[in-house]
């Protein structure tokens, strides 16, 4: 128990900070670089209310994900990581995964198909799998999870 609280308490601290930051991203840096760059190109001008709107929904994405692993910090100080309540915010990160790679997936497919240069779709290619990769970690680390609560379960129905 004592390394988890050594380990609790430093992730909590760069979680806030990942959020402050996160939020900042979301109100001031995002809209600012798009508007900049609708003034200095303006025939890519067309681009800054969709490129705000997709990149604000992947920080969404990211917030959701800090709340839901601050929710489980919690459970897991309190030693409760292992009951039924603890999966509905591994769900929640696993949704909020998902509705990030399916816009990532829709947006490397219009870069892809109209991309003269193979730099971008290549990089939102990595961006993909590795969101991917995390995705399908969170499922497995999801079924771990719901191993460990039924046996948990089942230990406490004997005794």
């Amino acid at each position: 128990m004592l390394s988890e609280r050594w380990a609790v308490t430093p992730l909590r601290i760069f979680l806030a900070i990942l959020f402050a930051v996160l939020l900042l991203l979301q109100v001031m840096s995002l809209p600012g670089q798009f508007a900049h760059m609708a003034q200095e190109s303006p025939e890519m001008a067309h681009l800054r209310w969709p490129l705000t709107a997709i990149t604000v929904f992947w920080v969404v994405c990211a917030q959701v994900v800090v709340v839901c692993t601050w929710k489980l910090l919690t459970l897991v100080s309190s030693d409760r990581i292992f009951t039924p309540s603890s999966l509905k915010w591994v769900d929640v990160i696993m949704w909020a995964i998902a509705a990030g790679w399916a816009v990532l997936l829709g947006v490397f497919l219009v870069v892809g198909f109209n991309a003269d240069d193979p730099g971008l779709p290549l990089l939102l290619f990595l961006v993909l799998t590795s969101v991917t990769v995390l995705g399908l970690l969170m499922v497995v680390m999801r079924a771990l999870l719901r191993q460990a609560t039924s046996l948990r379960t089942d230990m406490e129905a004997v005794i």
